[in-house]
């Protein structure tokens, strides 16, 4: 009962794009066929669906028009970026991500006949400087294993195994079925599935990861599911993952989320594997290694530690 009527929230909302806003003939049937002439994920279509509404609305705002597709400019796009940067302080990435989406809509329409040419083309996205990305220290992540032993959470300490361990997506955890885990006493894998760009990928299991699963697999409560991770109503889901790490940041006092989880890992990993980013990259199931350079990076502390210790 709770997956149709999540389905068809899903659906009326991929089919209320522009609700309330004026719009030209048959816009929202371009869109919508924009989304199923691909193969997006939930969370790319939520996305768009986010990007191209924010659009319509300044676009009907600003130009006292209806939102048409043929009548968007260079310079409506140009002004939309400027307005959520200077306007809304929007977050770069998140500009950035608006404007793809609307280049990536308007590319299909010219492909469709609908559009002589993309005016997203020439609107650049904003140059962003590349941080280090964030991870637990080493008395981060003993506290947190520590509390989840005061405890005795099992069910969490497989969890926070696979994520610091194996550096999965929360995506990655919670579509592992029981298939996908092979444990054995001196090795183990597991096989992420579902990855990124629906690739899947094989990752090694340490020793300590490998005993909290089986632990785990101990006092799994015996549902009609094959997922590995189960819930309060069933197969544990990504928000299910995310109360969880909530629960947690209280408790230890600092933030804790999946893709933080997921840096820790891989800075620790590059840390104890000398820099091994080929290895790094096929573990996260990064395709270009430059997604995997930025744990490189040092970050400002570490610098001025290192230019502190210069001397001639």
């Amino acid at each position: 009962m709770s997956s149709n009527s999540c389905s068809q929230g899903s659906k009326n909302w991929r089919d209320n794009v522009f609700e309330n806003i004026s719009t030209g003939k048959n816009e929202q049937l371009y869109f919508r066929q924009f989304l199923d002439n691909h193969d997006f994920s939930a969370h790319t279509i939520k996305a768009l669906i986010f990007d191209i509404r924010k659009f319509a609305l300044y676009f009907t705002t600003v130009n006292n028009e209806p939102f048409d597709c043929v009548r968007i400019t260079v310079a409506d796009i140009t002004s939309f970026k400027r307005y959520l940067r200077e306007e809304k302080h929007q977050a770069v990435a998140t500009v950035n991500r608006a404007i793809v989406s609307i280049r990536r809509y308007l590319e299909w329409l010219v492909g469709q006949g609908r559009l002589e040419a993309n005016p997203g083309k020439v609107v650049k996205e904003l140059k962003r400087q590349q941080l280090v990305p964030k991870g637990l220290g080493r008395s981060q992540v003993r506290k947190l294993l520590r509390e989840i032993d005061l405890r005795n959470d099992i069910r969490s300490k497989a969890i926070f195994s696979m994520f610091l361990q194996t550096g999965c997506r929360v995506s990655d955890l919670v579509q592992i079925e029981l298939q996908d885990l092979m444990i054995g006493d001196r090795s183990g894998s597991v096989v992420f599935r579902n990855g990124k760009g629906s690739k899947e990928r094989q990752v090694p299991l340490t020793l300590e990861c490998r005993k909290a699963l089986q632990e785990y697999l101990s006092v799994r409560p015996p549902v009609n599911s094959q997922k590995f991770f189960i819930g309060e109503r069933g197969a544990l889901t990504d928000v299910g993952v995310r109360s969880l790490c909530n629960k947690y940041s209280c408790l230890c006092g600092f933030k804790i989320h999946p893709h933080l989880l997921r840096h820790s890992f891989a800075l620790q990993f590059l840390r104890d594997s000398n820099n091994d980013l080929i290895a790094l990259a096929q573990i996260l199931g990064h395709e270009n290694l430059n997604s995997t350079k930025i744990y490189c990076q040092k970050s400002s502390s570490d610098l001025a530690d290192v230019v502190e210790r210069l001397g001639y």
